[in-house]
């Protein structure tokens, strides 16, 4: 252990350079001045990857930001080394899983002190929010935050105590108060009043209130010129582009503000960043986030002496008070406009504020913010602590899902779409591609973005689109059947071809998180829709419903096709009732394949029509399905050599992943309806089914690649692995994945630092 603290090893866990991000500078700067004030210490990194980016050195590990299996591995990395403490920098949007919990499992397995600094700290959580952070507080033995306000939300929202909590400034360069003009001929503004803003551009940053504000300002005095510095955020880029900041400089053009206005559209090291500030007579800082808890961008502006405006998001009311700084409204351009004006207007005002400014950040500045670090290190090492294991929820969800892996899917899918077999694991061209496989992968890989942000789950969705796209019919039907030769070899779709492509096209208008994709989508269902009034099949049925539901979670008010899911599942129900007697309670006289999707969709009928009779329906038929295949603690689903009729024999061997697929959702669902811990037990159950809870206990999921094998047969599972096996497995593994709430509900994308990622819209699976 180390004594004077000065050989002290620590692991920095977080987003590092060259990755464009906030947190990435910050842990930088503090790995730095560490190893500055502590020669003798080591200070290693593991990168949060996103991408091929190429680090330096102290980068010991990468852990790929959506691959569950590298926060295992980071962890047993960390055991085995000699690291005394790991510092984790944690916010929601760098870590995988929704709601960012992949982390959760590195810290569960994690054997070393743990020092968590909060980077976002929600008053209003989501559940899923508030259960992440509250197991990161708990596997951590302290945490920092760099705002005060943040410590008594900790306390009441999260239950965190007060003695586990420590404040420790955002740190900030260490520069001399030099006047602006003195930086202002480098940026070719010689002469002028420099306002800026900074950081990395979202919609969240609020920079039209700032141009709405400046006609008056400019008008008054001309000499004023408002700079923009910063790069789109990569995440904010990738789901819109450059959207925001071309809505902003046509903003520009239509306020007659082009020769006051400089957009500087790129990511600056830091001895152009403090060029640039120390240019600037006036900071602003106009953000929209009413929760923003820390600022990096304020938290420079203050420490280098900066005159600063700003909306009154809670860093800001800290930073800023005892006149450090003037606060406006959020949107009130008109305000933001008097204020610049009295600072422009009253230099001696302006130069107090700065002053003032400048003698409060000497308490930031990186030698400080390290030291302090430092000394809480060198606490936790020589107290011994070791972290808690999390609190794992106690609601029967599957404790470790393996790694949710789409390569086999995309082994199966080429620029027509997806493979329908595959032998061997290898996929088999001869029999080509259906329909029916390409609108339930649009259902899986529509899950799979929404819960992880994935742009390889978003390409597949464009693939499988494009491809029932192409098998529509001018009337709305599709075709099901393509050889490799891209020619369609059936005359017509069966009842089952058209509910799959509804609940495919549904799930993407639900959750397409780009308008493109929802508008095809849309089209496409709507053409489609008025068919469905001919199904007469229960499932072709169930599958239809399933597809209306998704529609109608992004648009409710869409009356007529809330009258077809009202009418369909009217049929669904008088099929039950026709057939059902105290001994069966199915949908037909037999029961074959897919079995659990007609009650599932009487479920969600029930959350539109709010009909008792569709809830009673589906509960009771579902607790049926379950008696007869739910035996010995394991799922035992009816197998395909036969089926089950009523009154005859039920086959046992050749079970099939759509079978557990479908009964994992379904269970969910009624979990959701009824609160009833034994189906939140049952949906895992079916998950683990695949994990090898079964009848011969074998494993039909491959870990490595996402496959899952065709089925479960007398000798043990199938070596072929074919479309529907993927696609049904993964949707099983998915549907336990997803966090109750964010699975029907949903929660928006964590808030990365400082961006406004765009959120899609959360739905069932």
């Amino acid at each position: 252990m180390p004594g004077n603290g000065s050989d002290l090893r620590i692991c920095f866990v977080s987003t590092y350079p060259p990755r464009e991000c906030g947190i990435a500078t910050f842990t930088c700067d503090l790995r730095e001045a560490f190893c500055r004030l502590r020669p003798g210490a080591e200070a290693t990194v593991f990168a949060m990857a996103n991408g091929a980016q190429v680090y330096p050195s102290e980068v010991v590990f990468e852990i790929r930001q959506n691959q569950l299996g590298d926060y295992r591995l980071a962890a047993e990395y960390a055991n085995l080394s000699g690291v005394d403490v790991v510092c984790l920098q944690h916010e929601f949007g760098i870590f995988g899983g929704a709601e960012g919990r992949y982390v959760i499992e590195m810290l569960d397995k994690l054997r070393k002190p743990v020092v968590t600094t909060l980077h976002t700290v929600l008053r209003e959580p989501a559940p899923g929010y508030r259960e992440t952070l509250m197991n990161v507080a708990q596997a951590s033995v302290q945490l920092v935050v760099m705002n005060p306000l943040a410590v008594p939300i900790l306390k009441e929202v999260y239950g965190i105590p007060e003695e586990k909590v420590r404040i420790i400034h955002h740190g900030v360069p260490d520069v001399p108060f030099v006047d602006p003009n003195y930086y202002k001929d480098k940026l070719d503004v010689e002469g002028r009043f420099v306002i800026l803003t900074f950081g990395l551009l979202s919609r969240n940053k609020g920079i039209e209130m700032v141009l709405r504000a400046l006609p008056e300002v400019v008008r008054r005095h001309p000499e004023v010129v408002y700079v923009v510095l910063g790069a789109t955020h990569p995440e904010v880029k990738k789901h819109e582009g450059e959207e925001y900041r071309l809505w902003l400089q046509r903003l520009v053009r239509d306020l007659a503000l082009e020769e006051h206005v400089i957009f500087y559209d790129r990511y600056v090291d830091l001895s152009e960043l403090l060029e640039l500030i120390g240019a600037c007579d006036v900071y602003v800082t106009p953000y929209r986030s009413r929760e923003q808890i820390t600022s990096g961008t304020l938290a420079y502006a203050v420490g280098m002496g900066k005159a600063v405006i700003s909306t009154p998001y809670p860093y800001a009311r800290v930073l800023l008070a005892d006149g450090r700084g003037e606060l406006v409204d959020y949107e009130d351009s008109p305000g933001l406009a008097r204020a610049i004006l009295n600072l422009i207007e009253k230099p001696a005002l302006l130069h107090r504020m700065r002053k003032s400014a400048y003698e409060y950040g000497r308490s930031m500045v990186w030698t400080e913010v390290a030291a302090r670090y430092a000394e809480l290190f060198d606490r936790v090492v020589a107290a011994g602590a070791r972290p808690a294991r999390p609190a794992r929820r106690r609601s029967g969800m599957l404790n470790q899902v393996p790694e949710i892996k789409l390569d086999h899917l995309m082994r199966l899918t080429d620029d027509t779409g997806i493979m329908q077999h595959a032998t061997y694991g290898v996929p088999d061209r001869r029999f080509g591609y259906t329909t029916d496989d390409a609108a339930r992968a649009l259902v899986v890989v529509m899950a799979h973005h929404r819960q992880f942000g994935d742009g390889a789950a978003l390409a597949l969705a464009h693939r499988y689109l494009s491809f029932l796209q192409y098998a529509q019919q001018p009337d709305g039907r599709f075709r099901n059947l393509m050889n490799y030769a891209r020619q369609f070899v059936d005359e017509q779709e069966s009842e089952d071809t058209l509910g799959r492509a509804l609940w495919g096209l549904g799930a993407v208008v639900a959750g397409a998180p780009a308008e493109p994709l929802r508008a095809l989508a849309r089209e496409m269902f709507e053409r489609a829709a008025p068919h469905a009034a001919a199904l007469q099949h229960p499932r072709a049925i169930a599958y239809a419903i399933c597809g209306m539901f998704h529609f109608l979670q992004r648009y409710p008010g869409a009356a007529l096709m809330r009258r077809r899911l009202l009418d369909l599942a009217e049929r669904l129900a008088g099929i039950y009732e026709r057939s059902s007697r105290d001994d069966w309670r199915c949908f037909g006289d037999e029961s074959t394949y897919a079995n659990a999707r007609m009650p599932q969709a009487m479920l969600l009928a029930y959350e539109i029509s709010g009909e008792e009779r569709h809830r009673r329906i589906g509960l009771e038929a579902l607790d049926f399905l379950i008696s007869l295949t739910y035996r010995d603690g394991h799922f035992d689903f009816i197998g395909n050599q036969g089926w089950y009729r009523r009154g005859g024999e039920r086959a046992q061997m050749s079970q099939q992943p759509i079978e557990a697929g479908y009964t994992a959702e379904a269970c969910l669902t009624a979990y959701q309806l009824t609160g009833e811990q034994r189906y939140l037990d049952l949906a895992q159950a079916a998950a683990e089914w695949l994990l090898g809870r079964n009848r011969l206990g074998a494993r039909l999921y491959d870990f490595t690649s996402g496959a899952c094998s065709d089925g479960l047969d007398p000798q043990g599972p199938s070596v072929n692995q074919g479309a529907e096996a993927a696609i049904c497995g993964l949707l099983a593994l998915l549907t336990v994945s997803a966090q109750q709430e964010g699975t029907r509900h949903g929660s928006a994308a964590a808030t990365a630092r400082e961006s406004g990622d765009p959120a899609s819209l959360p739905v069932a699976v």
